[in-house]
């Protein structure tokens, strides 16, 4: 097969494991095997095919398209880290088997302030500025992929959450936003960085100074 073939196959797979959990057959699959059996079962193929991806990628061929812009990643990934920490290190009612977290009477405090998909946003960032930095038709589809998977995946979760969580999910909602500032902007929450705490921050930081670091070892390329 045409390694790009191979690539766009392989994307498209990733992109529709994931997109089963927005559809009728998550609720089939979930009465049928269980929601513990189901998670399990959802992870092993996101990470298999998270695998053929990365390995499709991997050997495809550069075809450049636009000059890459090599220091977009060196100004976004800290942004984009630092969400990540925040996300992983907060309690979000958006997250798997976190809902609990919405009869908090603070339940959009923190980082939840700015946007309620935190993680989301940071894959959505790291692909871009990647995808922007190599500049050529599989990073187009390699990391295209994972910003359309990010960006969609908001709209989808929202989604699933308002269906099944109900008023306490739009209340949740009203408080906040999916565009990062978007609620802060409108005047429906306020930015609170005492919240947010400098944990969070150096984690965020210390990520971004590893992969700084580890790059070269990592990925066979220098971010600089």
């Amino acid at each position: 097969m045409d390694p790009m073939a191979h690539l766009s196959l392989a994307t498209a797979a990733f992109l529709a494991t994931h997109y089963v959990a927005s559809t009728p057959l998550r609720a089939g699959l979930v009465k049928t095997l269980g929601e513990n059996a189901y998670l399990g079962l959802f992870s092993l193929v996101s990470f298999a095919t998270l695998g053929w991806t990365i390995w499709a990628y991997a050997r495809a061929p550069v075809s450049p398209l636009w000059p890459g812009v090599r220091f977009v990643p060196l100004a976004v990934m800290p942004v984009a880290l630092v969400l990540l920490a925040c996300g992983l290190l907060s309690r979000n009612p958006s997250a798997v088997r976190q809902q609990a977290a919405l009869r908090s009477s603070d339940a959009a405090r923190g980082v939840l302030r700015v946007t309620r998909h935190p993680m989301m946003w940071a894959f959505a960032l790291w692909g871009l500025c990647h995808m922007l930095a190599r500049g050529d038709a599989a990073a187009l589809i390699f990391f295209g992929g994972f910003v359309l998977l990010a960006l969609s995946g908001t709209l989808l979760i929202d989604a699933r959450k308002a269906a099944t969580l109900g008023e306490d999910w739009q209340r949740f909602a009203a408080a906040t936003s999916n565009i990062p500032f978007a609620a802060i902007i409108a005047g429906r929450n306020s930015f609170r960085p005492e919240e947010i705490g400098w944990k969070k921050l150096l984690v965020g930081l210390s990520l971004y100074a590893a992969l700084l670091l580890l790059h070269p070892y990592l990925f066979g390329t220098r971010p600089y």
